[in-house]
């Protein structure tokens, strides 16, 4: 008997029809003999409608709070796939995240899982029950309910499926797998048979929405068997593991990110400490950077740029200003960029795939204003009226045909 982890995102639970489609998929794995342990999420937009309730109460709502809030669409959920599951005629119990076992730290509305407590799971298990956890969430030391993050529910299936040393861990969504390219924007994009973790962790990373990043890098710390397939089509889906055959494809995917601000200091005195200065900030405020460029030194001043995502672009910006006076910063720039990404291991032994970039995006008009590499990525940011163009242009240049 197998111990299978099955995840479920929102789109596959948002009305009554899908939920009992989902329940015919689960009971399925079940009756073949298998535990099984689902993880939902929160039906449709029942979280961003939660979201839009709050700033017509108090725009600034503290942390806490709001993840008081946004913890009771997943519960929605199971509530509803356990009665859905009890009237196919199978044994269901539904969990919170915390009667689950989920420990976190206390970082409200992005905390990370310092453990699992698999007890109360594995007692539902070997009652025969199909156990049913809400995605995204859990308790931290002080008892007060916090949430993971957007896409946290790929991330508690994961856990699980790691504590709890489960054989497979799926993660059903509204597409068959792992893309080439988003095949809502690139229709000839292609469905990979398998992906390595490295190279998914870069693209879920990157923008490529199938996957949330964390729950890959879980899945890559611990060895758990990962697989991306459909909510609706019963059909094979995309293996994530170790080592991925190449397909003999030059990079495995095209991801983009349209939600990406650039902030620059521009004027800064060109002397040693003002890069540390200005990080240890912002890492002190927990803001994630990602691109980073310095200028060449002219006239003993340079440039700095960063970039962070659309998200902590206010509590970024507000960094900044505290430290422009001190920093004697001639002037701050803040603009709303396009991230645009090709991900693949076969690029470390390949030269030329800047090249190819670059030259698919020179054809198709489009202005590289900052380049970032990897050994298996290279990015470079873009302007966001462009990056429609810009994703299908280097898609075809890597993969079409």
């Amino acid at each position: 008997m197998s111990l299978i982890v099955q995840k479920f995102g929102g789109s596959s639970v948002r009305d009554a029809q899908r939920v009992m489609n989902v329940a015919r998929r689960v009971t399925k794995t079940y009756a073949k003999g298998n535990s099984v342990v689902v993880v939902v999420s929160a039906q449709g937009d029942t979280t961003d409608d939660l979201i839009e309730k709050a700033r017509e109460i108090n725009p600034k709502a503290n942390k806490r709070e709001m993840d008081v809030l946004l913890s009771s669409g997943e519960q929605i959920s199971i509530a509803l796939l356990a009665m859905a599951i009890e009237g196919l005629g199978y044994p269901a119990k539904s969990l919170t995240g915390w009667q689950a076992g989920f420990v976190t730290d206390s970082s409200h509305g992005n905390s990370r899982i310092r453990r699992v407590e698999t007890e109360r799971i594995e007692n539902e298990l070997d009652k025969g029950n199909i156990v049913i956890v809400a995605g995204f969430q859990g308790l931290n030391r002080y008892d007060d309910i916090t949430t993971l993050g957007r896409g946290g529910s790929d991330t508690s299936a994961v856990a699980i499926a790691a504590a709890c040393r489960a054989d497979l861990c799926q993660i059903f969504t509204d597409v068959e797998g792992v893309y080439t390219a988003d095949p809502r924007l690139v229709p000839e994009a292609r469905k990979l048979a398998e992906i390595s973790y490295d190279e998914m962790l870069e693209l879920a990373t990157l923008g490529a929405q199938v996957l949330h990043n964390r729950s890959v890098e879980m899945a890559k710390k611990y060895n758990v068997p990962l697989e991306v397939l459909s909510s609706l089509v019963e059909k094979p889906g995309t293996v994530i593991k170790e080592v991925a055959k190449m397909e003999k494809m030059l990079i495995k995917g095209v991801a983009r990110d349209n939600h990406v601000t650039r902030i620059s200091l521009i004027g800064l005195e060109d002397v040693p400490g003002i890069a540390f200065r200005i990080f240890s900030a912002l890492a002190a405020r927990k803001i994630n950077i990602d691109i980073i460029l310095q200028s060449v030194g002219r006239d003993n001043t340079k440039d700095i740029s960063f970039t962070v995502s659309d998200s902590q672009r206010e509590d970024a910006v507000a960094v900044v200003e505290e430290l422009k006076q001190t920093l004697r910063a001639k002037n701050i720039a803040c603009d709303g960029v396009t991230k645009l990404s090709v991900v693949g291991a076969g690029m470390e032994s390949n030269p030329g795939v800047a090249a190819m970039m670059f030259e698919a995006l020179s054809e198709a008009g489009v202005n590289i204003q900052m380049i970032a590499t990897s050994e298996i990525k290279i990015s470079v940011l873009i302007d966001r009226e462009e990056s429609d163009r810009a994703l299908r242009a280097v898609h075809s240049a890597f993969v079409a045909g």
